[in-house]
């Protein structure tokens, strides 16, 4: 315990037993210290290497940008990596591929791999007005007769139309939407003054008898009810007359095996996309919006592109603000360019970084525009804390002596934070991670941080030995050029004055005398701390400095005077230290502003319970691409006018099943009861019903009929791409191996919650039922799993964290700092989790990103003010709050300054996953502030650690006091220990 004696001139340690875990954490933490003041002043002597190889490092490496590809398949990023939809998915493109299909395919159902998709609006009447109509038509006959060129020029080259590329039928014709087919009925019958065919809806029937499921390609409809009341959408019955429809939707099927043809399609697609433009100009009363297969790849990189000026604007306007915050009055003191070259060092990492991930054939996605900000975060931290620091020590010492205090002083802190960093991110890019964006962001963010760290202790720490020499020489921090004495300024016009102001060391020696051994020393108030030296370097940190009146370390070198100047705190000419020391520090840990803190806290949690009440995963990849692009407009017209009917879920029995048991007929009438659906098997019911059939036949009748009958009838003819026979023994009927039905639900606003809601009930019906079957759809993909998907690699880097903190503290760490830094980072994720829902930011991939590096960010703002708190001794909790508020919390502001004002310029750009980033990245640095400069503060003056040495009359054992007697001469400062 330490404390000081009050009327002797020196300080007194008593020296009591103490715990061996608490001994085990001093001996290692003097071991790294020791091991950082080394490596700080090896870094001291080599400069110019440890400034020129990171430079010429990050130049080789980020010549490899000729490397640089792109991710191509967005699906493998956003849906989750394992799921049981993709390995059902894989089954049905083994029974059902879209290239077996001969008479019809549902664009919800099936996704190949090249397509073009275009929904089209009507600002005012119907799309079935004759003038409409006849536009579309007209449309659809552009868009198959319309040819791509390639290769573009040569020879060699051909011209490919829809009909070269299309999914054929059974006649060798290409396979159009049925909705195409009844459009041209209509057309045909008014042209030949014939009666117009009513078109029923969601399932009408086509002039040859067949029943087409057209809820998917007609949207925003009004029926007739009986009576020829007109019924708003979504209101009718199964097969209600249509009075206008608001929209169509028409899919275009391209194949695409590979090679030419895929360059093809690519090329066709481009070329829809342009034709809809161009038809669009023609056609100002209706309105297009396009979607192809790559339009979701295209429009979720597109984010990147947007985002490169606002990238720029946020590195200007941070290196304004770090170069105003290195800033102080005296100019010799000053280090603007040390912000510059802090800036300097994240980027030059960052571009290491990119380099190696070329290098070793990493692909880039959008989701990483959002590590410059972890890296600046995180790099930012350690140099601010390393100007404090450095700030702190004696300037009549050696620059490589400075040095070594700093990184003895700094670096333990900044790589504990460095290693919360990589523990959450590590652990949220290891196998255990099921999302693919997820993974690839923090292996990506964990190699950035530890290059950024690595160039921290070496460029950065190079450029500090620089201008240590140049603040050594008295030079002027921005212009470099030598400062004048005083007695030379004083003829200098006043700007000039202004301009060149600094305080000279003579100044020092007239204004502060001396101290002998018999002077009376006053110590600071602020810095009442003293110890005996455990090595020969001792650095600033309050729970081992030597020095009082010395803000930083004692070291047996040359020192003959102090540095204080006529201004008793010479660091208050910056103006943030000023402001925190004068009137932030008192302001906060005064006793009637703790209770608002306090319910300010309260109301803090009450916000992020409700919002955490609330949180809805985001599940939709459109959510996450570019506004006003393609994809989202596409997104919106279809949630406008198809939000009536889900997308058509493919029902699949995938085992032979005795469809001529009556029971088994029942159960799969059931399942599918209260949907829309095309049914063979109640088709064929329905048929053997009509013709006073029994419909529990043997086996051999039952399938003889359907083959032979019900399938050559042509509106039945269809429900052939939806069996799938397996032949038996020679001469016998082949048994029914597996099956399809299609099944449509009625839905609400809510699509994507009620499909997720159906696919865990239709799922749970599938393990007792008799008939083995699965369900499926494209959309499947995405939300199968997806809320423990995302999720998972939060809750596992919260918990390594944890962890961490836990292990840490048997060896390392004060154990009440590894409680308090735990509960600061629960309590940050909370509320940053909570107020992001308030926010409108739903739990997707990029969101859960932001959250995981918020748990470093937030260590790296609380996690020096509450170590500098701890270490404190024999004084008062709130006179220990304003000293770590002076030397850790003024860093954490200045990070936390430039951090909000880079955030800005991201906030302006037109993209929802940059919108998602800045509101996630913002509450980060909100939460954290709020934590760091006014609920830790005001938290930590009542309650524990204790400041109170514990020391009563007549206590156990017997105590030896030693005082530390400090003699000071004109060459050296001597401390001599002497036993009482």
């Amino acid at each position: 315990m330490l404390g000081s004696a009050p009327g002797l001139s020196g300080r007194w340690e008593r020296l009591e037993p103490r715990p061996r875990a608490r001994m085990l954490r001093q001996v290692l933490h003097a071991g790294l210290r020791t091991s950082f003041h080394a490596l700080g002043r090896f870094v001291a002597s080599h400069p110019v290497f440890f400034a020129s190889a990171p430079v010429l490092l990050s130049i080789l490496l980020g010549s490899s940008f000729s490397r640089y590809r792109v991710e191509e398949d967005v699906e493998s990023l956003l849906a989750p990596k394992h799921s049981l939809a993709k390995i059902e998915g894989n089954l049905v493109d083994s029974l059902f591929p879209v290239n077996r299909s001969k008479h019809a395919l549902y664009s919800d159902l099936q996704t190949p791999g090249r397509y073009g998709r275009v929904i089209i609006t009507t600002r005012k009447g119907s799309v079935m007005d004759p003038v409409h109509l006849d536009a579309i038509l007209k449309l659809h006959r552009r868009i198959y007769q319309m040819q791509v060129t390639v290769p573009a020029t040569g020879f060699n080259s051909f011209n490919y139309s829809f009909s070269n590329l299309c999914l054929l039928d059974d006649k060798n014709v290409c396979i159009i939407d049925d909705i195409i087919r009844a459009m041209e009925e209509i057309q045909s019958a008014r042209n030949s003054n014939r009666s117009v065919p009513v078109l029923r809806y969601p399932i009408t029937q086509l002039a040859d008898g067949r029943q087409a499921y057209i809820g998917h390609q007609m949207g925003g409809v009004q029926g007739w009810g009986p009576g020829g009341a007109m019924r708003a959408q979504g209101m009718g019955v199964r097969g209600e007359g249509v009075r206008s429809a608001r929209a169509l939707q028409l899919t275009y099927y391209l194949q695409a095996p590979g090679g030419l043809m895929d360059r093809v399609a690519s090329q066709w697609e481009k070329a829809f996309c342009a034709e809809l433009q161009h038809f669009a100009e023609l056609h100002p009363k209706l309105g297009f919006y396009p979607s192809t297969s790559s339009s979701l790849r295209t429009d979720f990189q597109f984010s990147s592109v947007l985002a490169r000026r606002p990238l720029l604007a946020s590195l200007g306007v941070c290196g304004v603000l770090v170069v105003l915050c290195c800033s102080m009055r005296d100019c010799v003191r000053s280090k603007p360019w040390l912000g510059l070259l802090a800036l300097l060092s994240i980027t030059l990492s960052g571009l290491t970084a990119a380099g190696i991930l070329n290098l070793t054939g990493a692909t880039y996605n959008s989701t990483y525009l959002g590590i410059p900000f972890v890296m600046l975060g995180h790099g930012l931290f350690g140099s601010f804390e390393m100007l404090s620091s450095w700030r702190r020590t004696r300037e009549d010492q050696h620059v490589k002596e400075r040095v070594a205090s700093v990184f003895e002083d700094v670096m333990l802190r900044f790589s504990g934070s460095t290693m919360i960093h990589l523990m959450t991110l590590g652990l949220a890019a290891s196998p255990l991670t099921n999302m693919e964006a997820v993974r690839l962001f923090c292996r990506t963010a964990a190699l950035a941080v530890t290059i950024s760290y690595v160039y921290m202790l070496s460029f950065y720490s190079s450029c500090l030995v620089f201008t240590g020499y140049l603040e050594t020489g008295y030079r002027h921090g921005c212009f470099c050029r030598r400062v004048p004495k005083p007695d030379r300024l004083d003829s200098k016009p006043a700007w000039y004055r202004c301009l060149m102001y600094t305080r000279y060391q003579e100044e020092t020696q007239v204004t502060n005398p001396p101290q002998g051994i018999g002077h009376t020393h006053t110590p600071n108030p602020d810095l009442t701390h003293t110890h005996t030296h455990p090595h020969p370097h001792t650095t600033n940190n309050p729970a081992v400095r030597g020095h009082a009146h010395v803000a930083n370390s004692t070291h047996p070198h040359p020192h003959p005077h102090s540095t204080a100047s006529t201004d008793p705190h010479p660091q208050d000419s910056h103006l943030l230290l000023g402001c925190v020391r004068r009137c932030y520090g008192d302001w906060i840990t005064n006793t009637y502003v703790k209770p608002f803190v306090v319910l300010l806290y309260l109301v803090y949690i009450s916000f992020g319970l409700m919002g955490f009440l609330q949180v809805t995963q985001g599940s939709d990849p459109s959510a996450l691409v570019a506004m006003d692009t393609a994809t989202v407009l596409y997104t919106r017209a279809q949630q406008r006018y198809f939000s009536s009917y889900s997308p058509v879920i493919g029902f699949y029995i995938y085992e032979s099943a005795p469809y001529w048991n009556a029971s088994v007929q029942r159960d799969l009438l059931e399942y599918a009861k209260g949907f829309q659906r095309i049914s063979w098997l109640e088709a064929y019911l329905n048929y053997l019903s009509d013709r006073n059939q029994s419909t529990s036949q043997p086996r051999e009748n039952f399938t003889r009929t359907l083959r032979h009958a019900f399938l050559r009838e042509p509106q039945f003819a269809h429900f052939a791409d939806d069996i799938i026979f397996a032949e038996r023994g020679q001469g016998e009927e082949p048994d029914v191996a597996a099956s399809r039905i299609f099944l449509v639900a009625k839905t609400t606003e809510n699509k994507r919650e009620e499909m997720s809601v159906l696919l865990d009930t239709l799922r749970r019906l599938s393990l007792t039922s008799r008939v083995r079957f699965l369900i499926f759809n494209p959309s499947f993909v995405y939300l199968d799993r997806y809320a423990a998907a995302v999720s998972s690699p939060l809750r596992h880097s919260l918990l390594a964290v944890l962890f961490l903190l836990g292990l840490s503290s048997l060896a390392v760490v004060e154990p009440l700092v590894s409680v308090w830094l735990g509960l600061t980072l629960l309590s940050v994720q909370f509320g940053v989790l909570g107020f992001m829902t308030l926010w409108g930011v739903e739990l997707d991939c990029m969101s859960v990103l932001c959250l995981i590096s918020a748990l470093g960010h937030s260590a790296d703002c609380s996690g020096p003010l509450l170590c500098g708190f701890a270490a404190g001794r024999g004084e008062s909790r709130t006179r220990w709050v304003r000293v770590a508020l002076e030397r850790h919390g003024v860093p954490s502001l200045q990070t936390l300054i430039c951090y909000g004002a880079a955030l800005v310029p991201v906030g302006s750009i037109r993209s929802n996953l940059t919108r998602t980033l800045f509101r996630c990245l913002t509450l980060t640095a909100a939460c954290s502030a709020l934590h760091t400069l006014a609920f830790l503060p005001t938290l930590l003056t009542f309650l524990p650690p204790s400041k109170s040495r514990g020391h009563g009359p007549g206590g156990e054992g017997q105590r030896q006091e030693v005082e530390c007697v400090e003699m000071n001469d004109s060459t050296r400062v001597v401390d001599q220990i002497t036993t009482v």
